[in-house]
């Protein structure tokens, strides 16, 4: 690290895309705060955080108390939750990171890659059918982890502490155990159940169970030498080694040349002018950020529609979904990775194209599925066990992050000799282009198989500013229910004036397509009773899902940031002055 501390490359220069990075694609630098800080005056009254859990809530309170800022933050919380919080906290998996720093957007897609050795019918029988469960667990379902890669890019860019400090949390928690609590060993249990007999599971979580003291110590060697040598320690280094033989050995496709050849990259976030607020979300591989701007915009160009209309009642449950509709039309056509296909962003996010889209809704009964077609010319399921946390600083900086293993911990495979639980995030990719995925969503060829291409996404994390300045950083995990939910949760802070914790905890529903007019509805607060005899009176079929969204969300209040965390989850709150 110290001729990495030497560097003396400009922060401007290293901001130009794939200049001045090693062949790991990591950013031969010391952060660039670190460098030469910039003259950033205190504009809010504290520092906040909405995170999965208690751990992660005192990394981020450490961090801050050392002088580091909403970036740093964000990966230590990040690290953190790969130990604490290992059901989808992860450095085994992917994600994406929208920033607004100095008062200017950034986004980062660290989501996993296919192997090279990946093929477009990797996961088909000889009569060409999905062959069950072979996308979601053991050594076939892994795609090659991208967090590392991403946390690296991200606090060497932008934050102001050193590299090793903000994985201090991190190391300790994995080193010296932490608590486990009810609904970790419960979900360890399930998970169990999924994973019996075919990975490696319970080799290492096997004791992960209410009240132990749970120690990673593999783990805790893996971060230490990520926190010496760096990112390139994970892609090029033991760990390296570990994950491919490990792999090699359960006849998985990830070679220590996959992890080489990965790279993060740093994408043109998609932005949007909304009821005063510019939107700042998510462009594609994840398909959130064009369907959080569509669903927005479509429900302003109804909005006479929903004049006088109780927020969940009978007809804002009727309206919202048919917007969803056309929403999900578009996303199974138009999305994939746009490193390999052109993605129509501009297009799908055009303000006459949206309003063609929002005069297609029928506002009395619900529109015939098979009459919603893609509206350029002609969807996909994705686990929803995800995580999401939010971080302001008192600078005004801002941290949106989401990221994944997918299913709970992930393929149920850990790397032999490192304690990372690899994810299932080939999942996301269309096994068969047109066929639904776990979630009943559909994709088309533009998230079909090719090696080195990322899955489709519906991870959005987003931050809205007004005047410059920071007003809702907000993501939740959720598979497909992601955008949708933090659209209603968006919804219920501006349209209908809720504080912000009510928003959170208010009722939220889902649909998405396919299955014809059917609305979802979550465990925390269901659809029943008389407004479920309503909703079936307008023609809809109603359906539980298995889980609950977790929101993390930040609102700043004139100069009072105000986090809140979703009560479906075991979420945690810190505001730092």
């Amino acid at each position: 690290m110290k001729l990495i501390d030497k560097a003396k490359f400009s922060a401007t220069a290293l901001a130009v895309a794939g200049l001045f990075t090693t062949s790991a694609g990591f950013l031969e630098s010391a952060p660039a705060y670190a460098k030469a800080p910039p003259k950033q005056q205190v504009v809010l009254d504290a520092s906040a955080v909405a995170v999965a859990d208690k751990y992660s809530a005192d990394a981020a309170e450490q961090i801050f108390k050392e002088g580091g800022n909403a970036v740093d933050a964000a990966v230590a919380i990040a690290f953190t939750l790969a130990v604490t919080y290992p059901e989808a906290g992860n450095i085994g998996g992917g994600g994406f990171m929208t920033l607004y720093i100095n008062g200017k957007p950034y986004f980062i897609d660290y989501r996993e890659r296919a192997p090279l050795a990946a093929t477009r019918t990797m996961y088909l029988d000889e009569q060409g059918n999905v062959i069950k469960g072979k996308s979601l667990y053991g050594a076939d379902a892994v795609g090659v982890p991208g967090t590392v890669a991403g946390m690296w890019e991200a606090q060497h860019r932008f934050g102001k502490l050193t590299w090793k400090q903000v994985l201090a949390p991190a190391i300790k928690y994995a080193r010296d155990g932490f608590e486990v609590d009810e609904q970790l060993a419960q979900r360890r249990e399930n998970a169990e159940k999924d994973f019996g007999g075919k990975t490696n599971f319970d080799t290492y979580f096997g004791n992960l169970k209410q009240g132990v003291n749970f120690k990673q110590p593999d783990l805790a060697a893996v971060l230490t030498r990520i926190a010496n040598q760096g990112a390139r320690e994970f892609y090029n280094g033991k760990t390296a080694d570990l994950i491919a033989a490990s792999m090699k050995k359960d006849h998985g496709l990830i070679t220590k040349r996959d992890l080489q050849e990965y790279k993060a990259v740093w994408r043109q976030p998609v932005q949007a002018n909304w009821n005063g607020y510019r939107v700042i979300t998510a462009p594609p591989p994840s398909s959130g950020g064009i369907g959080l701007v569509q669903l927005l915009k479509m429900k302003a160009d109804r909005k006479d529609d929903f004049n006088n209309v109780a927020l969940n009642s009978p007809q804002y449950i009727h309206l919202i979904s048919e917007i969803e509709k056309r929403v999900f039309a578009d996303r199974a056509q138009y999305l994939g990775d746009p490193d390999f296909y052109k993605v129509p962003v501009a297009q799908l996010t055009d303000d006459a194209y949206i309003a063609k889209r929002a005069s297609e809704v029928n506002p009395t009964t619900p529109s015939d599925t098979k009459s919603v077609q893609p509206g350029l010319g002609t969807s996909m399921p994705e686990k929803a066990e995800t995580t999401h946390f939010s971080v302001v600083d008192k600078w005004g900086n801002a941290v949106s992050n989401t990221y994944t293993i997918n299913g709970y911990f992930g393929s149920g495979v850990v790397a032999e000799g490192t304690g990372i639980v690899l994810n299932d995030e080939m999942d996301d990719f269309a096994s068969k282009p047109g066929v639904p995925n776990m979630f009943g969503v559909v994709g088309s060829d533009a998230n079909s198989i090719e090696p080195k291409k990322r899955p489709l996404s519906s991870m959005s994390p987003t931050i809205l500013t007004k005047d410059g300045k920071v007003s809702l950083v907000i993501g939740t995990p959720g598979g497909s229910r992601i955008f949708t939910s933090i659209f209603q949760v968006i919804n219920n802070v501006y349209d209908f004036n809720m504080p912000l914790n009510e928003a959170v905890a208010t009722m939220r529903f889902h649909h998405q397509l396919l299955p014809p007019n059917t609305i979802f509805w979550e465990p925390y607060k269901p659809i029943d009773g008389d407004l479920a005899k309503q909703v079936e009176a307008k023609g809809y079929t109603l359906q539980a899902q298995n889980f609950n969204g977790d929101i993390q969300a930040i609102k700043i209040n004139g100069e009072t940031p105000q986090p809140v965390s979703d009560p479906r989850g075991r979420g945690v709150t810190r505001v730092i002055p």
